[in-house]
């Protein structure tokens, strides 16, 4: 047995097979398998999401994330030569100059510079103005289009940003037996609308809010019918997300800051439900983080806008949530250590290890787990 106290990184490695990280979502959201694991006992049920509402009480409150991806990865050519770069969009950094931080691959290619085109719109063109990591970059896009068309104009160039995990089948017979199980819809533009929640509402992100994608509006309607609250709150996941950790003492680790936005409205629910004695469930880890970030040593929660790079790990006490729905993360990833601080090391390894014997799908299109008391 570990002690709490001395959590390095090695002890979150499990034997992930390749086939059980999922490649495509369920053909419809609510489809995916739901583990329940009680994290006071260790009992592990096997539910299905439609279920979900039975382990809650009329009152109980959900929090989501409501942020929305942009489609972040294009891909363009370098000028003169005509290579072939992937260009992967971070933030906006002036929209008036149209200042861009990029990452590019392969990035041995791009120099401060160097220009960009893309096929699909030749009246943008991307200069390379700065190098600020070993692939990230610094974009001056160039266009005649104004400061309110050009932004709908750069996202109608890019795609749904997966995840690096995702290596998609490319031969046309098997990507043809996966259009017919999403009604003939081509892959990306299954991916444009699965890789995104139905209560998307402000652009940001660069990674979707994975746990929050399994809820349909029938989901939703259940848990309205059944009496459960529902709150939103904003977390532009960035790609931190999907970033190795690369210590194994885990308390030299440093995450990446993610801007957060907790209104009014979302902090008084949760606050009064504390108070009521009712449950509260955070979905997704980047949930779970904005509210840890801003609850204070009451357990109470005060409104916000700003950022937070809060990375969580056992041994760590919880105050803003105590039900946790989340998806099955990567060995070693920053959100499998926040669900092993909030159900126990021992339990979400034994769960994880289960999980992979009963073939549960890992990865943003993969199955969930609920936590609960």
């Amino acid at each position: 047995m570990y002690k709490s106290n001395d959590m390095k990184l090695s002890q979150f490695r499990f034997r992930l097979p390749e086939e059980l990280i999922a490649q495509f979502p369920s053909p419809y959201r609510d489809e995916a398998r739901l583990m329940v694991l009680h994290r006071k006992t260790g009992e592990i049920e096997h539910k299905t999401l439609p279920e979900l509402v039975q382990f809650f009480d009329e009152g109980d409150l959900f929090v989501f994330n409501d942020s929305k991806v942009f489609p972040a990865r294009l891909f363009g050519h370098k000028e003169k030569t005509n290579a072939l770069i992937e260009v992967f969009l971070l933030r906006e950094l002036n929209h008036r100059n149209r200042y861009w931080d990029v990452l590019v691959d392969p990035a041995r290619k791009i120099r401060i510079g160097n220009k960009i085109t893309f096929d699909d719109d030749p009246a943008i063109v991307a200069e390379v103005i700065d190098n600020t990591t070993s692939r990230g970059r610094t974009f001056r896009f160039l266009t005649d289009y104004d400061n309110e068309e050009f932004v709908p104009r750069l996202y109608a160039l890019g795609s749904a940003p997966l995840p690096h995990y995702i290596h998609r089948p490319m031969d046309p017979e098997t990507l043809a037996q996966y259009e017919q199980v999403f009604h003939n819809q081509p892959v990306s533009e299954m991916d444009n609308e699965r890789y995104q929640t139905i209560f998307a509402d402000k652009i940001g992100a660069v990674a979707a809010p994975a746990s929050g994608l399994h809820f349909s509006k029938q989901l939703l309607k259940r848990m309205e019918i059944h009496g459960i609250e529902t709150q939103f709150m904003t977390s532009h996941v960035s790609l931190g997300i999907f970033k190795d950790i690369d210590v194994e003492d885990l308390t030299k680790n440093k995450m990446e800051s993610e801007q957060i936005i907790l209104p009014e409205s979302m902090t008084n629910a949760v606050n009064n439900a504390h108070e009521q004695g009712r449950r509260v469930c955070a979905v997704g880890t980047e949930v779970m983080r904005a509210m840890e970030h801003v609850a204070g040593t009451n357990g109470l929660l005060k409104p916000y806008d700003g950022w937070t790079n809060k990375f969580i790990f056992p041994p760590y006490k919880f105050m803003a949530a105590n039900a946790f729905f989340v998806n099955f993360y990567l060995p070693m990833s920053s959100q499998l250590l926040m669900v092993a601080a909030f159900a126990g090391y021992e339990e979400t390894m034994n769960a994880y290890h289960e999980a992979v014997e009963q073939g549960y799908r890992f990865g943003d299109y993969g199955d969930a787990m609920l936590i609960v008391d």
